[in-house]
């Protein structure tokens, strides 16, 4: 009966024992329950990340929240934990709760998150004016509805400090120089930089990167620095997007029209765009020469077509791991006619002449996989990105002679296939609150294989202008590895990097005779290894001022049609070659930058010094293949060393509430090396021992300003003035006279603001210009009438309706302080 009696309390006590308190189960686990609500709307916010740390701000465990705004994270440890709730575009909400005995069930109840001030244009809301940030490594302009509504990517990189665009060609210069590489969303494109910026429209543009001194972390080409192109990306829920369309005339008409969506249902974000650029162009040009007392006149026109499609997906698998794929395909169809006349007035007006229509079709293809992967910890995380790009080009052109020219009609065709893959993998580990670890490798691939063929471009020793073809292959693979390290202390920061580069090129270029079939092979190869430091220091006494003093070595690798043995183009007179041995320029870069934010504005300063090895120029040969015909070849050459130096100067004010302006000051100075050769034009027949060479050195200095006016008149109604002054700029060939002209705009916002209109005339008082001056190969003057006294109207219209932002993958710089000054 005793026995009976103790095994009864055995079991009531087991019993009981199992019925007690969770509290004081031995796992010691707790859970924290809430509801996320917009604190304004007072609506529920789903898929906001809910993140559980400890004090040494490691991460636990964590969720997101449900389509109702709530969310529940169980098996909590035990101790003080930071409950961190985060969504973009809004506050971070932290609190401290601690888990242990009588509270093991946190219940937070509901928690509403503020909009972030600086976000609410992040998607979908784009400010009215145009700013710049200046960042550790680069400036960024964030476009405002004062640039959106420009037309195009051309229009845009007009207004922007430290850019200049080349009014007939198209081609961009940043600071002065030409070597400056262009980026799309972080990426290279295979498509060329004039046709690119044409193509994309203005209001896909969110920000322009200007990374005049970059750091380890990025590619060390382009002496002048790089230029990156962000586009607007909707991580709206639900179905959003926009369309714009424009057109402009002087002479013909220009079309362009985009579209845009994306839809987004949680863990999964799928957005498409198409966009198009319908334009002729008619340029007329006038060259006098000098010394033969002839002119030569130009029509020019063409007719382009371009289409770009881009359709991509995010699948975000959960809170640590992201995986995102977008594809590029872009079509280019042009057809270009160029008359050209040379009049000989010493030879009782004796004209010769050619007539050139060409026929260019290009498509560029681009596949891009990303992976991204975050740790536990706040910040630490691993991104794995492969892209490739694809590019053919086909150009059929016939240049027709006038009845009395000595050359015959010939034909050309250029087939152009080239290949570019990019695999990158980083690594970044905020190692302290106050500094961070960035590691990566990368490798970069191109293959650029080009064939030309034609009927009558040379001459044999006979004299008698003979059929050709010529292959060129060139393959350039680079492998590289980086460092990068950043600490800040009280007021100090600094970034210090080191990039290593091991570069192969292989390149072979073959002619054959097709009138005997001889075959001439020019092979090339050029291995070297290289590392490129990069240091940053800033200091910021206050959120009113910030200095900062950067230096970086880089690279201007030789371009494909620098190198390219085959024609670009061919006059009577002149044809475009490229030097297949050209070496590699390298730069040593220094740069002084300061912010003042002021009360009503702000002002931002910077001076720059660089020493260039090496340096890449243009050479002026004579044709020796055609010496009767006294006519020359411009190609390229490496020219010891030089320096350059320069200073700009950027500022915002607002004068009254309705009323501000942007303005931007800059002045560049580089002392330029180079060759020239000549002929005697008297010689009945020259030979190669009667060429003369001499060389050349110019000092060229560049003055720009610009002038940027918004007034409001209403919320809806908004006036532009636009001014513009580019000094005298001198090549080692030419001297290009000073150009200026102003511009007036409108825009006017209606359907809830969804939808603007915009109204511009350029060149208002038919200022802008092109004269030219030039010594080489030639004593000649030349004078150009682009289009550009146009009229322009432009229509944007947004839709949809999603109002909560998910999340997005981050950007590399996400974190990195920024101090804002106006444009």
């Amino acid at each position: 009966m005793k026995n009976l009696f103790f095994m009864c309390l055995l079991l009531v006590a087991n019993f009981l024992s199992a019925h007690t308190d969770p509290e004081n189960n031995i796992d010691k686990k707790g859970s924290i329950t809430g509801t996320v609500l917009d604190a304004k709307l007072q609506q529920p916010l789903p898929y906001v990340n809910v993140i559980i740390k400890n004090n040494n701000n490691e991460t636990l465990t964590g969720g997101i929240t449900l389509d109702d705004g709530s969310f529940s994270i169980e098996k909590v440890t035990e101790g003080d934990v930071i409950v961190s709730i985060q969504y973009i575009g809004y506050k971070t909400f932290n609190k401290n709760v601690t888990i242990g005995k009588g509270s093991y069930k946190i219940k937070l109840g509901n928690i509403y998150l503020e909009e972030e001030a600086e976000s609410l244009d992040a998607v979908t809301v784009i400010a009215e004016t145009s700013t710049i940030q200046q960042k550790v490594d680069r400036k960024i302009v964030n476009v405002g509805k004062d640039l959106a509504n420009m037309g195009t990517a051309t229009d845009i990189m007009s207004a922007v400090p430290s850019i200049n665009v080349d009014a007939q060609t198209g081609d961009i210069s940043l600071r002065g120089n030409q070597n400056v590489r262009v980026m799309v969303d972080g990426k290279m494109s295979n498509i060329p930089t004039a046709q690119l910026l044409r193509q994309l429209p203005s209001t896909a543009i969110k920000q322009i990167e200007l990374i005049t001194n970059p750091s380890a972390k990025y590619n060390p080409e382009g002496m002048s620095g790089l230029i990156n192109i962000i586009l607007h990306k909707n991580v709206n829920i639900g179905f959003n997007g926009g369309i714009s369309t424009g057109i402009q005339h002087q002479r013909e008409a220009k079309f362009n029209s985009s579209i845009n969506m994306n839809y987004r249902n949680g863990k999964v974000n799928v957005f498409g765009s198409y966009s198009n650029n319908l334009r002729k162009g008619v340029n007329f040009g006038r060259i006098n020469q000098i010394d033969n007392n002839s002119f030569q006149t130009l029509d020019l026109r063409d007719n382009n077509k371009s289409h770009l499609f881009k359709v991509g997906v995010d699948f975000y698998l959960n809170e640590k791991n992201t995986i995102s794929f977008f594809t590029n395909q872009n079509t280019f169809d042009s057809k270009n006619k160029a008359d050209t006349e040379f009049i000989f007035n010493d030879l009782n007006g004796i004209d010769q002449g050619q007539t050139t229509n060409s026929i260019n079709d290009n498509s560029s293809n681009q596949y891009n996989f990303n992976y991204k992967l975050d740790f536990n910890k706040s910040g630490q995380h691993m991104e794995l990105e492969v892209d490739h790009n694809e590019f053919e080009n086909e150009t059929d052109t016939y240049n027709g002679q006038a009845d009395n020219n000595v050359r015959p009609d010939f034909s050309e065709l250029t087939l152009t296939d080239r290949k570019r893959t990019t695999i990158n993998l980083d690594y970044v580990d905020p190692l302290t609150e106050n500094s961070k670890l960035e590691l990566g490798l990368q490798a970069r691939l191109f293959e650029n294989d080009i064939d030309y063929e034609s009927d009558a471009r040379v001459r044999n020793e006979f004299g008698e202008y003979i059929p050709t073809t010529t292959d060129y292959l060139y393959e350039r693979d680079i492998y590289s590895a980086y460092i990068n390290y950043s600490k800040k202390v009280d007021k100090w920061s600094y970034q210090l990097g080191l990039r290593a580069e091991n570069v192969t090129v292989d390149a072979v270029a073959s002619e054959i005779d097709l009138s005997t079939n001889d075959e001439l092979l020019i092979p090339f190869e050029n291995d070297y290894f290289q590392v490129y430091p990069s240091a940053f220091i800033t200091y910021t006494p206050s959120d009113k001022h910030s200095l900062q003093l950067s230096y970086s070595r880089r690279i201007d690798r030789p371009g494909i049609g620098q190198v390219n043995p085959i024609p670009e183009w061919n006059t009577p007179l002149v044809s475009n070659f490229g030097n297949q041995s050209l070496e590699p320029q390298f730069t040593n870069s220094m740069e002084f930058n300061y912010t003042k934010n002021l009360k009503s504005g702000s002002v931002t300063g910077g001076i720059f010094y660089r020493v260039i090895n090496d340096e890449i120029n243009r050479a002026v040969k004579v044709d020796r293949s055609d010496l009767q015909s006294n006519r020359f070849i411009l190609t390229f050459d490496n020219f010891g060393n030089t320096s350059a130096y320069g200073l700009e100067l950027s500022s915002n004010y607002r004068p009254t509430k309705w009323w501000s302006l942007n303005a931007s000051f800059d002045l560049y100075s580089q002392t330029q090396k180079g060759i020239a050769e000549r002929i005697d034009p008297t010689l009945p027949n020259p030979i190669e021992d009667d060429i003369i060479e001499e060389t050349v050195e110019v000092e060229n200095t560049i003055l720009n300003f610009r002038v940027f006016n918004n007034f409001k008149v209403s919320k809806k109604l908004t006036f532009t003035a636009f001014a513009m002054y580019r000094g005298k700029n001198t090549g080692l060939n030419f001297e290009m006279d000073p150009m200026y002209f102003a511009n007036l705009g409108m825009r006017y916002a209606f359907l809830n603001n969804k939808a603007t209109l915009g109204l511009s005339f350029n060149d208002v008082f038919n200022t802008q210009k092109i004269g030219i001056v030039s010594e080489r190969p030639y004593l000649q003057e030349a004078n150009f009438s682009p289009e550009f006294r146009t009229f322009s109207l432009n229509f944007n219209y947004r839709f949809g309706d999603g109002k909560y932002r998910a999340k997005s993958r981050k950007r590399r710089d996400n974190d990195e302080k920024q101090v804002q000054g106006g444009l």
